[in-house]
């Protein structure tokens, strides 16, 4: 079962300076052994402070701002706020106007207070286009950068083991190719059967199961995406054509529906509405230290109360020592190492993008509602 924590309080505060991590790891000296006869101490529970959206304006905030093609939702909630997450108190999201969540290139944003004296941030007009015009023809601000996630979209996704079995398959490359590329001719069985029926594939392979470290439940299986590959001939035993190639391509490898969901828009920074727990379950690059901008898979998800756009705090659980006067064993307070934001949940599972690390972090950190 997983862990949540007591909430306590309503309002949210914690720093949020997006900081390059640039943090060596260093060696965790060795940990004492546990004792069976004396429980071990409890994580400590975060202190609580209450802040509203006034204590969150920085004091060189714009009071005039035109958005630039190239900013971020992130970036321009950390142009006016310490802490982005409180962007949805500071946004004025004018109901008139479709989309009032989204900014785009050219809006001009004005600082203002409403009627109570809290501030407020609201969308003036647009400098350059119309907003008929532009909605058609700007993509609207990212709240990520593109380039903080390029390596999940070439990193693995989470599928049930049911519906990674059921998923066409590659039995064999043209002229007896024992691994494919970009351009290969392949020949796959499943294609037509249970609605796989589509011209266009993800080509993944199954990379074992995502688990929960405090439980061992299986929370999904990792299906690592190969590359792309377009149906040419329907049939028992389909022709298809490689069209995308991320790492060679094996037989058994799987077919499953592309994925179109836009992953940097649509989604603004804000913290849960109640007290979630979790762990760093894995990351896309398989480093030991996760950094600024690495992408990491979390061990909540849509069942949890995550959703996109959460931020989360992250915590390196405090080391369990040997009392040098009393002999009994301490642990050492947590450490902060930073803070990251949800871009796509599953229903068990959700993945983040690390956007401030105060240090090295690491799989089986924990991550947390902000403390309020």
């Amino acid at each position: 079962m997983r862990q949540a924590m007591k909430c306590a309080g309503t309002g949210l505060a914690v720093a949020l300076a997006v900081v390059a991590s640039g943090c060596a790891h260093q060696q965790e000296p060795e940990r004492a052994p546990a004792s069976p006869a004396t429980p071990l101490p409890e994580r400590a529970t975060p202190a609580v402070n209450e802040t509203t959206v006034n204590d969150q304006i920085r004091a060189d905030a714009p009071l005039r701002y035109v958005v630039k093609k190239g900013d971020t939702l992130w970036d321009i909630a950390g142009y006016y706020l310490r802490d982005p997450w409180y962007w949805p108190q500071l946004w004025y999201a004018n109901p008139d106007i479709a989309n009032p969540h989204l900014i785009y290139p050219g809006d001009v944003l004005i600082l203002t207070r409403d009627a109570n004296g809290n501030f407020q941030l609201r969308r003036a007009g647009t400098k350059v286009l119309s907003p008929e015009i532009r909605e058609s023809s700007l993509e609207s601000v990212a709240t990520i950068p593109l380039d903080a996630i390029r390596a999940f979209i070439t990193g693995p996704r989470i599928v049930s083991a049911q519906e990674l079995a059921d998923a066409p398959y590659v039995v064999s490359f043209i002229d007896e190719h024992l691994v494919g590329g970009k351009g290969t001719v392949s020949y796959v069985r499943g294609v037509g059967a249970q609605g796989h029926d589509a011209e266009r594939y993800s080509l993944v392979r199954d990379a074992g199961p995502y688990k929960d470290p405090d439980t061992g439940e299986i929370l999904g299986q990792q299906a690592v995406p190969v590359g792309e590959i377009r149906i040419l001939e329907d049939g028992p035993v389909a022709k298809a054509q490689i069209t995308k190639s991320y790492r060679e391509a094996l037989v058994a490898d799987r077919l499953l529906p592309l994925e179109t969901e836009d992953l940097v828009h649509d989604f603004y920074p804000h913290a849960p509405d109640r007290a979630i727990e979790g762990r760093i379950i894995s990351v896309y690059d398989g480093v030991s230290a996760i950094g600024q901008y690495q992408v990491v898979t979390l061990s909540v998800g849509r069942t949890d109360g995550i959703e996109r756009g959460h931020v989360l705090d992250i915590f390196e659980a405090g080391r369990v020592v040997l009392d040098p006067v009393k002999g009994d064993q301490v642990r050492l307070p947590e450490l902060k190492s930073g803070q990251l934001l949800v871009f796509k949940t599953d229903e068990k599972v959700s993945f983040a993008v690390i956007m401030r690390a105060e240090r090295a972090i690491h799989i089986d950190d924990y991550v947390r509602t902000p403390a309020r």
